[in-house]
């Protein structure tokens, strides 16, 4: 290891900044160490980001389950989304039922009391507008954007206190909304879709913080006014600390690195019933304690536009969202007769796995992402920089300079197989697969590209129910090789399907002849030893001649006489050769496709 390295291992031990890697003095040999030193560090901000982010949640849960103060959560949530957010100003408002208007609660980082006292109609600006839609609203500059009905105190109130860019998430308790989450900049900026979900999260816990402080409320009076209500009050308290006390140990294990089937089970043991977890399409992504069980498309449409769960048969479906973001579903089994609180229970269970699964779908689609990127140059531009190319490789964990074979797939989209459900189903079967020129591609480290071409059609169609038909080229090595295999790949699936063999897998050597003008490094000497392999070998072995027997039946349109004339031997000794010729070629050997790969190959080797 050299000093400058070493130095910058150092600085990163200490915790350096980017910018002070930055500006370490390691020597022009060491520009290597110093990139990745920068990488590593971003990555490490990435995380604690993340991390921070995990954390406001998760307090944010302890809060719920320890609420005593609504002002205090709510001020708590507020300041959360603004330090999470990095922005200038965050604020609640909550709606006025009487008046059919939503007014500021709790702002944190407001320095007009002008705006900390403005009331929205509904419908006005863009807090009204959230709160009537009961959806998610964002945008870069409030002032110029002609989307929101703008009013006279609003846009006073937003430029007294200099606000520029705005994002407003529904505050809601099933269908119903009660108020609107906000996070504003004093200059424009645009917000990304994991920030408007992380809001819709923190606008999620306010919802239930005040949600679970009206119940709180109602109780007390119920214990004052209705003493005969002692015992009832009192299970619902104890129902209230079993959902909180479950919904901190779910909190737990999804902060603890749980994955889904491990919150499935704990779910499942606190609602003693049986719970499935599925994907948005409908695919099983964890089972505990149920038997499989499909989820009804019309109860998770009713679940996802009501915001609670609902009642499927038997069973109980709810939907899993991250704010407008569907991210599954949810099934509860066994308990046909769920009480409201083991009901209100379920739903929370909901948004803890909302909260793993977008977690996962975070870190999927970035190393996707990063996948995706490398094969779009490895296809589109392998000339432009191969050493670059090779090592992004490696620094995936693959070595593109051994072999891999290129596999091109196709879905029939008649059977309901989209591009994006195959993409998701190959990449199990490559070290790299992703979307290039609208063709789903997977680079499998293989040796034998027709055989893994095979092998991936025949797995995929029976696992989507529909032909999924795969053209291979290969083994290639190095991002150039690798290009021309995708166009021969390419080549080879389009000729499949010109011949109708749909959910078949081949590459350019599996189609014959076909595959000989398909194929950009057609291999004539290869071509010929496969068709006629077995009929050269008998001749040099025994030193006749059936070579040309062959040619002159064929030349002769299949008639033994002229046969027999052509080759100046008895018609009998041309019946014994072609005898021969069907024990070493097949009984198949006459049949016209046979026959035309087996002329081909003769007027090869006359060539050669």
């Amino acid at each position: 290891m050299t000093d400058g390295a070493a130095r910058l291992l150092r600085q990163l031990a200490d915790g350096a900044s980017s910018e002070d890697l930055a500006r370490t003095d390691t020597g022009e040999t060491d520009d290597e160490a110093l990139r990745l030193a920068l990488t590593i560090r971003r990555t490490l901000d990435a995380h604690t980001r993340r991390e921070a982010e995990l954390a406001a949640l998760f307090d944010t849960a302890s809060d719920l389950a320890r609420l005593r103060d609504l002002d205090a959560v709510l001020r708590s949530i507020v300041h959360r989304a603004r330090m999470l957010l990095r922005v200038d100003v965050s604020y609640l408002s909550l709606n006025d039922e009487d008046s059919d208007n939503t007014y500021m609660r709790v702002t944190d980082g407001s320095a007009s009391a002008l705006f900390q006292q403005v009331r929205l109609g509904m419908g006005e600006g863009l807090g009204g507008l959230v709160a009537q839609t009961v959806r998610p609203y964002a945008t870069s500059n409030y002032p110029a954007d002609d989307r929101f009905r703008h009013t006279g105190p609003i846009d006073r109130a937003v430029r007294d206190e200099g606000l520029i860019a705005i994002l407003g998430v529904p505050l809601a308790l099933g269908d119903r909304v009660i108020g609107v989450l906000y996070a504003s900049d004093r200059r424009p900026r645009t917000f990304t879709p994991d920030e408007v979900a992380l809001l819709s999260s923190l606008a999620d816990h306010a919802a239930i913080a005040i949600d679970n402080a009206r119940l709180i409320e109602s109780s007390a009076v119920a214990l004052d006014e209705l003493g005969q209500a002692n015992e009832t009050i009192r299970a619902h308290h104890e129902s209230l600390a079993r959902a909180q006390d479950a919904h901190d140990r779910l909190a737990e294990l999804v902060l603890g690195g749980a994955d889904v089937q491990r919150v499935a089970e704990a779910v499942a043991a606190v609602l003693d019933g049986g719970i499935v977890v599925h994907d948005p399409e409908g695919a099983e992504l964890a089972c505990a304690g149920a038997e499989q069980v499909g989820c009804s498309p019309y109860a998770l449409a009713a679940s996802r536009a009501s915001g609670r769960a609902v009642v499927d048969g038997d069973a109980w479906v709810c939907a899993v969202m991250a704010g407008p973001q569907l991210l599954g579903s949810i099934t509860l089994t066994g308990r046909p007769g769920l009480g409201d609180a083991d009901r209100r229970l379920f739903e929370r269970a909901g948004l803890v796995t909302a909260l793993l699964l977008l977690l996962r779908s975070s870190a999927a689609e970035a190393e996707d992402r990063v996948r995706g990127e490398l094969l779009t140059d490895l296809l589109s531009a392998p000339e432009r920089d191969p050493s670059a190319l090779l090592e992004r490789g490696r620094r995936l964990g693959l070595d593109l300079s051994e072999p891999h074979a290129v596999l091109l797939l196709h879905a029939d989209g008649e059977a309901g197989l989209t591009r994006g459900r195959l993409a998701s189903a190959a990449t199990r079967y490559g070290v790299l697969a992703g979307v290039h020129a609208d063709r789903v591609v997977v680079l499998t480290a293989s040796d034998g590209p027709g055989d893994a071409a095979r092998i991936v059609a025949g797995e995929l169609t029976r696992r989507l129910g529909g032909p999924v038909t795969v053209g291979a080229a290969g083994p290639a090595r190095g991002p150039a090789q690798i290009a021309e295999a995708h166009a021969e790949a390419a080549r080879c699936l389009r000729a499949l399907l010109v011949l109708g063999r749909q959910g078949a897998g081949a590459d350019a050597a599996d189609l014959g002849f076909i595959g000989l003008l398909l194929g950009d490094r057609a291999n004539v000497p290869e071509f010929v030893r496969s068709t006629l392999g077995p009929v050269l070998d008998y001749d040099a072995e025994r030193g006749t001649d059936l070579v040309n027997t062959l040619s002159a039946y064929f030349a002769c349109n299949g008639s033994l006489t002229r046969a027999k004339d052509r080759l100046h031997v008895h018609v009998n000794t041309v019946s014994q050769r072609l005898e021969r010729l069907s024990s070493l070629l097949g009984d198949d050997w006459q049949q016209p496709e046979r026959a035309l790969e087996l002329q081909l190959a003769l007027r090869l080797h006359r060539l050669a």
